[in-house]
């Protein structure tokens, strides 16, 4: 019920003969963007609860898990530190464990390219030594240390570290860099980067994250435990191209670099070549300027201009619900509305 899990349901029950269950605590249940429907309509049942509640009977007759739980971006996880801890790392590691004893055959992991931090120059490999220099990116460093001692011939895992992603979803967000300066420029006619735009982002569309995690769900070469870099070579660019690739596709669009704030230390160019290598018919198919078409018909066929554009931005949510005291400083629902034990079954 986020960003990127759209994408995999919509992948995995219109490709697949498969029974999909979600879990899920609905921070962003409400989230979904204008004009679509609810995704967990193709899910065979939508459990919900949070991931430290979690109990071992969720995974009994699961062939599969695919773990996107997480506290999602660096702004989160700076405000909610002990909570990213937890949910991305501790959390993890706990389900894998769970899911290995009730059988499960594959765990797939979605982890970050953003372990890599502050890189050198070079592209970074799975074997380039890692620089997280954030609590989201510790989190997910740690969750693939502790995950490794759990793999086995009868249990797969899979962390798939992910470029920084980009596209419309059913359940949108706008606190990531393409999304943003898409939604700026539609809306306002300008993108404004307040840095100097100069760091290395991959980006990689949710659709074709959806595909390495079907490939990742079913492989065959990589051995019990597996760490790969997901992308596309060809979609390393700095902030300052990416906005410049937006303003090439929507007329009038002003770019505004100025300069505001200290350059940002999180800049790394990643090599994309073992994926390539492993999963030559899961390779991601959108380029920069497809994923910008994406937004930009996405956005245009819908009411999200006009939309609130806070209920986006995944710390304004968590705030909001703070706030009205649905939940508490570490993230906890405090109404019985999101108890872990009740099921609802797809519509």
């Amino acid at each position: 019920m986020g960003y990127v899990g759209p994408a995999v349901i919509k992948r995995l029950a219109c490709t697949k003969r498969v029974e999909l269950f979600g879990y899920d605590n609905a921070y962003f249940g409400q989230c979904v963007s204008p004009g679509c429907v609810y995704p967990e309509r193709l899910l065979a049942a939508q459990y919900y609860g949070d991931v430290r509640d979690i109990t071992p009977d969720v995974f009994a007759g699961i062939d599969s898990v695919v773990y996107l739980a997480a506290i999602s971006n660096d702004p989160m996880g700076d405000a909610f530190g002990e909570p990213t801890r937890q949910i991305n790392h501790e959390c993890a590691v706990r389900c894998a464990t769970m899911a290995r004893a009730s059988g499960v055959r594959s765990f797939v992991f979605a982890s970050s390219c953003s372990v890599y931090g502050k890189g050198d120059g070079s592209p970074r490999t799975e074997s380039s030594e890692v620089s997280p220099l954030t609590e989201y990116a510790r989190s997910k460093i740690a969750a693939e240390r502790d995950l490794l001692p759990l793999a086995a011939s009868n249990f797969r895992i899979t962390c798939l570290r992910f470029a920084t992603a980009c596209g419309f979803s059913e359940r949108m967000r706008l606190d990531l860099v393409l999304n943003d300066f898409v939604a700026s420029a539609i809306s306002s006619g300008r993108i404004v980067i307040l840095s100097d735009g100069l760091p290395w982002r991959p980006v990689i569309h949710i659709a074709d994250m959806a595909r390495a995690i079907d490939w990742a769900m079913r492989r065959e070469d990589g051995g019990d435990f597996l760490v790969v870099n997901v992308g596309r070579n060809d979609c390393n660019l700095q902030v300052r191209d990416l906005a410049y690739a937006v303003a090439k596709q929507i007329p009038n669009v002003e770019v505004a670099i100025k300069n505001e704030r200290p350059g940002d230390q999180r800049s790394y160019q990643v090599d994309f070549s073992l994926f390539a290598s492993l999963a030559p018919g899961y390779l991601p198919d959108y380029r920069i300027s497809n994923s910008v078409r994406d937004l930009i018909a996405g956005f245009e066929s819908t009411a999200f201009p006009q939309a609130d554009p806070t209920q986006f931005i995944r710390l304004n949510v968590l705030k909001d619900l703070i706030s009205r005291g649905e939940i508490d400083q570490s993230l906890a629902w405090q109404t019985s509305k999101r108890a872990h034990d009740v099921v609802t079954a797809s519509a």
